[in-house]
């Protein structure tokens, strides 16, 4: 355990040496509630509430594509990273690192969020509803971790870079992020079940407010889940076996 502490520490303090990374890392989500929720949705205690649970799952895809997938890609190409996992401790002491650092900027990036839900929208929650939501973005948060990682590791930096953003939008706009629920164009709703943005924020929805997911965006968020799983898991002995063997 204390190693994975010193990972995080150094994780941590290694990332916000670089300022415009963590101000990158809260500009987006912020950015759209300043743009597309407080003017179109503040005044709505339902729609805001819905748009804030919407734009803090944009938050965690966020955070989990960039900050695993060109986080790992980019320590990958320092000599600093296959140096780690030679020692004796193993690679999990860092890698268990990478996760909760991942975890932090995730906290960080949601609260802007929930301070202009809070000061400039009348979006509302329970005490109850809130702690739902939190574990509703954790679970949420699955597919996009792994996601990240098998970017990471299958990928070398520039690529990662390009592949992270060009997932990004196209997993937000598809999967109704940007819409309230019903609201948005019809192929959207068509497609939006099968993406595992549409489950997470569908999870969300459900723990702020009343709203009952759909069976087929859950299991759809499920299937990703395993698959990016298991694609992240041989990303990552692909990488050992090439660099180990």
């Amino acid at each position: 355990m204390s190693l994975v502490v010193t990972h995080v520490k150094y994780q941590f303090l290694e990332t916000i040496r670089i300022p415009i990374a963590v101000i990158g890392n809260m500009f987006f989500p912020a950015a759209s509630m300043l743009f597309f929720v407080v003017p179109f949705a503040g005044d709505d205690p339902v729609a805001a509430t819905y748009a804030t649970g919407s734009m803090m799952t944009f938050a965690v895809m966020s955070t989990c594509l960039f900050t695993y997938g060109i986080g790992v890609s980019e320590d990958r190409a320092q000599p600093w990273d296959p140096y780690l996992r030679t020692l004796p401790a193993g690679p999990w002491p860092r890698f268990a690192g990478r996760l909760v650092t991942g975890m932090a900027f995730m906290g960080i990036a949601l609260v802007p969020v929930v301070l202009i839900a809070a000061f400039l929208t009348k979006a509302t929650v329970s005490p109850l509803g809130a702690l739902l939501g939190l574990g509703a973005l954790a679970i949420a948060s699955l597919p996009f971790t792994l996601l990240g990682l098998l970017i990471g590791y299958a990928l070398p930096s520039k690529a990662a870079i390009a592949v992270a953003q060009i997932l990004f939008f196209p997993l937000a706009f598809g999967g109704g992020l940007l819409s309230a629920p019903g609201n948005a164009p019809s192929f959207i709703e068509t497609i939006a079940p099968f993406l595992p943005t549409r489950g997470s924020v569908e999870l969300v929805w459900a723990a702020t407010g009343d709203f009952t997911p759909h069976v087929v965006s859950l299991v759809m968020l499920a299937v990703w889940t395993v698959v990016a799983g298991a694609l992240a898991a041989w990303a990552y002995r692909r990488d050992e076996g090439r660099r180990f063997s």
